[in-house]
């Protein structure tokens, strides 16, 4: 019963058969491989009473003559028939042809046991292990010569690759295009791009204004736009769904580009219109998030004003770290359109219109767009730093606080080392009371005047050291900017000593002096009057 427990493996003789199938089916009769002799199924015959018998036959498909077809192993049958000499010849239904074999003596003395009529000749002598030329090799599968080489692989290919997609918008300011799918290979040979362009808008979130000779290519927080001179393509990432700035960006370019024929925007070419909705819904989308970032931080900071709170700190720690990624994201937006604004033979290069016409502009002749640029990079400028003032206000904020906090902790500090004083003192006292609980004969107790004289002297001492270690310890407390203490430098007529007085001109240091001067002598007068 151990035949039971193994596993179902096709056996090698008919891997080699579905190998020869397949080679014959894909390959034809005139491949080298088909030439050479196959192997086929070597099917063995048993009977009850007699021997197993191997049979195996060759076939070449050099001579045939008709074109050969894939033969199918369910529909095959082998008759068996006697020839004289003691041969035998096999004939098949889809192929003919013969073999002839001598009988084998051996294994007609060979006697079936009751394993080999159950589980067939491989309890006998158990499956063999497959070889490495039992399947097809990986050189035919790559030339297309095996069957697993087929059109699924070739529409996985296609699906790998890279797409992006996009909403089109024509000269009119009509959309004639939404969510359309383009490989960037389309891309790149229809717009002039190089695949670096791409791959910026693609899988770079860093804000990007890239000018090309036919195109205008814009990476700005949350548009990814191509600026053609007659078109507009919005780029949008998979997986992402249309938020309300891409919305009202599409409804303001749509109503920028429709106002072609009105005398207001006559002066301004198609490319320009389409980036200045661009620029304006960038700056929008700024404002729109430093508003929503500045009115909680002052909020907070207003809070911790009247109390400093832990949950008012962490809210502020949020906010500071959200206030410096918005400071951070619009410093990118402007430092790209500053550094196109420096580049003149970007700025000349971006009058698609006119080179439609072979009108060419000189590398200062860019007045348009300068000034459209200069307006927006001052819009941005002032949202950076107006998000700079924030950042420096929380920062003075926790600065504040955690000066506030350290010098309540130093008050608790102080607060400890006076009642350490003032143990101190009474201990002090006690040390006297515990000589006297000694029983040690004395005549201190004989007398009247003996109670009150230690009691008194006890207690003189324990004031004498709270007075001590409280003097000391308001000398500590007293902390000064400069210290009393100066260097001793060599002396010489030209040098005087002023310490911060030198810093001064003569006419403020003369009422510095005449002040210190006041202050000495009222300190002087409260001393004699004590």
């Amino acid at each position: 019963m151990q035949a039971s427990t193994r596993s179902l493996v096709p056996s090698r003789s008919l891997l080699r058969y579905l190998r020869w199938q397949s080679d014959l089916a894909f390959i034809g009769p005139n491949h080298p491989r088909t030439a050479a002799t196959a192997p086929i199924l070597c099917r063995r015959a048993r009977s009850v009473n007699g021997p197993v018998r191997n049979a195996s036959r060759t076939i070449s498909t050099v001579c045939e003559s008709r074109p050969v077809l894939p033969l199918r192993t369910s529909s095959r049958r082998i008759i068996r028939k006697a020839v004289p000499g003691g041969a035998e010849s096999w004939f098949s239904s889809s192929r003919s042809c013969q073999k002839l074999t001598e009988p084998n003596p051996a294994q007609k003395a060979h006697a079936v046991s009751w394993q080999e009529r159950l589980w067939g000749a491989s309890a006998r002598r158990g499956d063999l292990p497959l070889r490495p030329n039992d399947l097809p090799s990986h050189d035919d599968m790559d030339t297309g010569s095996s069957m697993f080489n087929s059109r699924r692989l070739l529409t996985a290919k296609a699906s790998m690759e890279p797409r992006l997609r996009c909403t089109e918008v024509d000269e009119n300011g009509k959309v004639i295009l939404v969510d359309g799918e383009f490989k960037k290979t389309e891309l790149i040979a229809k717009y002039g791009l190089l695949p670096r362009d791409l791959r910026k808008i693609d899988s770079s979130n860093l804000p990007h204004i890239l000018v090309r000779p036919s195109a205008i290519l814009l990476n700005l927080l949350h548009l990814k736009v191509l600026i053609k001179h007659d078109r507009v393509l919005l780029f949008d990432v998979y997986g992402s769904k249309t938020s309300y700035p891409q919305s009202a960006f599409m409804y303001d370019l749509q109503g920028k580009l429709q106002q072609k024929n009105m005398p207001s925007s006559s002066n301004l070419p198609y490319e320009f219109r389409a980036l200045e909705a661009v620029l304006t819904s960038v700056t929008s989308e700024l404002e729109a998030d430093f508003e929503a970032v500045r009115e909680p931080v002052m909020h907070v900071l207003s809070e911790l004003e009247d109390d400093i709170d832990r949950q008012m700190l962490r809210m502020l720690l949020i906010l500071s770290k959200r206030v410096s990624t918005f400071e951070q994201k619009a410093k990118l937006v402007r430092d790209a359109i500053e550094e196109l604004l420096e580049a003149d033979d970007d700025l000349a290069a971006m009058y698609l219109t006119e080179k439609t016409h072979d009108l060419y502009r000189g590398l200062d002749d860019h007045t348009e767009v300068e000034m459209l640029l200069e307006s927006y990079h001052k819009l941005t400028d002032e949202i950076v730093q107006e998000a700079g003032n924030l950042v420096s206000g929380i920062r003075n904020t926790e600065e504040i606080v955690r000066a506030i906090l350290d010098a309540n902790r130093n008050s608790l500090m102080l607060l400890d080392l006076k009642f350490s004083v003032g143990t101190l003192g009474l201990a002090m006292g006690t040390f006297v009371a515990g000589l006297y609980g000694m029983n040690l004969e004395n005549f201190i107790e004989d007398t009247h005047w003996g109670f009150g004289a230690v009691t008194g002297l006890s207690t003189i001492f324990s004031l004498l050291v709270c007075w001590y270690g409280l003097v000391k310890l308001r000398k500590v407390q007293r902390i000064k900017m400069m210290s009393d203490e100066r260097p001793q430098l060599p002396r010489s007529p030209f040098y005087r000593d002023e310490g911060a007085l030198g810093l001064l001109d003569s006419r403020n240091r003369e009422m510095l002096k005449r002040a210190h001067l006041q202050k000495a002598l009222a300190s002087k007068k409260r001393w004699w009057t004590w």
